[in-house]
């Protein structure tokens, strides 16, 4: 199959091969030698009489139910349509590509917290393109399609359009400024160790308080994860601010992610858009500062202040440190991006320096608490303390360390980005009418060494497009008395897509109406092809697969 469209030649009208596409073209017709089939110009033949004795097979416009694609497809050696195709898919249409789209750039803001790889290393079968109802899809033949049933069955009857998917990852809280806030299921485990160890803390200092006192710890887990969602806002508004999408906050085990669904344009913006989560926190501990003026101290109020105020120290003290994927290591990126001009290099370095952090929290922390240089006396250490602080150590060692691969990896999809252009991707179309059969519309296209039908009105308008798993359920002998018409999907808006896009833009596009196809038009509204959402998703898979 050739991945044709680099030639940047319109692809409509074409009824004949071109030499404009090189490379192998995709046998699309049902036979190798074709039986005469009707042309638009001939009465289509009539069904062979049934033999005396054997029960009469009525012939019909469209496949039986009996016929209708199903999960049992024929294969690439029974069926010449197949030739010269990809991976198999099935009859579903396929969302189109998404997120990380577009790779959602997470900005974790509390100690520990991993960047969540939200970039498609592919668009997943889960994320994009995949199919509406998360079942893995690829090319079969010419183009991708339903069962026949609903749009692809010529009813006219179109589907209603699909409410976006929320992005999920737990308990929605609410969406301040329009973006969801969860909260992960690990928070509660993590509010459950705040407020055993802060109980026990509690015991000491005020132990008139008693079994009340897991209660005042509770609140405290509660207000600390608060000034953390506080500090994720903060990335948010500037986010906003900058017109970048922020596709949700989560609040986990480790603290808070921010996950913005784009980089930002210079490494000014970069700058800002990390420090003023750190700066945030620092103004909290300063308020809480202020606060513990006016109360008593040795009190429950006095205690809670407190530790915000210590707890929001030590968040903006450990997200300044300059590695990735923390928010000193996005400032570090910025002025590396800054001095070089290449932002591929700043976030080089800062996922490097990210790794040597990690390195040292994961040695250094266990030593620090064995020295009593971190405050409490190095002979009160216990057994069970050094092995809660190693462990400890090496959850945050093994987060940062992840966190820096993934920001490499983000960089290298983003990279590579650019890469994706429609036009490369489309495949050639030809143009039959609403009730041209399935055979001549099949030939057709194996002459113009095209992959892909477009059904255009008499004034060569397109109406939809002929979908690719719907012709391979239809038997070849059952294709000459079969319309075009009723193996189609209804064109929308969102699938009419320009030839020019590329990169981002273009997985946008796709991402904003899902669909298994769309129509390539060049700017004038010509016809250049049809853009399948699996050629988008092998293109993406071997660009990431190639070395820098």
């Amino acid at each position: 199959m050739d991945e044709s469209g680099g030639s940047g030649q319109p692809r409509s009208g074409n009824d004949r091969a071109t030499d404009r596409h090189p490379g192998p073209s995709a046998r699309a017709t049902d036979t190798p030698h074709p039986d005469p089939e009707p042309h638009e110009n001939q009465t289509r033949p009539t069904p062979p009489q049934t033999p005396p004795g054997e029960p009469a097979t009525p012939a019909s416009d469209g496949p039986s139910a009996s016929e209708q694609p199903s999960s049992e497809q024929p294969s690439p050696e029974t069926d010449p349509a197949h030739a010269g195709q990809g991976t198999p898919s099935d009859e579903k249409p396929a969302q189109a590509p998404a997120g990380p789209a577009t790779p959602a750039e997470p900005h974790p803001h509390h100690p520990g917290t991993p960047e969540a790889d939200q970039a498609p290393a592919a668009p997943r079968a889960d994320e994009a393109p995949r199919p509406a109802d998360e079942h893995a899809t690829a090319p079969r033949t010419l183009a991708h399609s339903d069962t026949g049933t609903g749009m692809g069955s010529g009813s006219g009857k179109r589907r209603p359009p699909r409410r976006p998917k929320e992005p999920g990852g737990g308990l929605l809280m609410g969406r301040p400024f329009g973006v969801p806030v969860y909260v992960a299921p690990s928070w509660f485990l993590v509010a459950a160790l705040i407020t055993w160890v802060f109980g026990g803390q509690l015991d000491r200092v005020l132990p008139e308080l008693g079994a009340a006192r897991y209660l005042v710890s509770l609140f405290f887990a509660v207000a600390f994860y608060a000034s953390v969602l506080i500090h994720e806002l903060a990335h948010t508004v500037a986010a906003l601010r900058f017109k970048l999408p922020v596709r949700r906050i989560q609040l986990q085990f480790f603290g808070g992610v921010s996950e913005i669904e784009k980089e930002t344009e210079t490494p000014g913006r970069e700058f800002v858009l990390a420090f003023v989560g750190p700066l945030l926190s620092l103004i909290l501990a300063g308020i809480f500062y202020l606060a513990m003026q006016t109360v008593e101290r040795g009190t429950v109020p006095g205690v809670l202040i407190a530790g915000l105020m210590i707890s929001n120290l030590i968040v903006a003290a450990f997200n300044l440190l300059p590695g990735l994927p923390l928010d000193g290591g996005r400032m570090l990126r910025a002025v590396v991006w800054k001095i070089t001009g290449k932002p591929m290099s700043g976030t080089i370095a800062a996922a490097w320096v990210g790794r040597a952090l990690a390195v040292s929290v994961l040695i250094g922390l266990p030593l620090l608490t064995q020295t009593g240089a971190l405050g409490s006396n190095a002979e009160d250490v216990g057994g069970m303390d050094t092995v809660t602080d190693a462990l400890l150590a090496a959850i945050l060692a093994a987060i940062i360390w992840t966190g820096a691969g993934n920001s490499l990896r983000m960089a290298r999809l983003r990279e590579h980005l650019p890469e994706l252009r429609a036009r490369n991707l489309t495949r050639r179309a030809v143009p039959v009418e609403t009730d041209t059969p399935l055979s001549e519309a099949l030939r057709r296209a194996n002459d113009a060494g095209a992959r892909a039908l477009v059904v255009v009105d008499a004034d060569g308008e397109p109406l939809s497009l002929v979908r690719e798993a719907a012709i391979v359920g239809v038997p070849e002998h059952r294709r000459p008395w079969v319309d075009v018409s009723g193996l189609a999907q209804d064109l929308t808006d969102g699938m009419r897509i320009s030839a020019e896009l590329a990169g981002e833009d273009l997985l946008d596009v796709l991402r904003a109406t899902p669909a298994t196809e769309y129509l390539v038009v060049e700017e004038s509204g010509e016809i250049y092809g049809v853009l399948s959402a699996a050629d988008v998703e092998r293109a993406f898979v071997k660009a990431m697969a190639r070395p820098n």
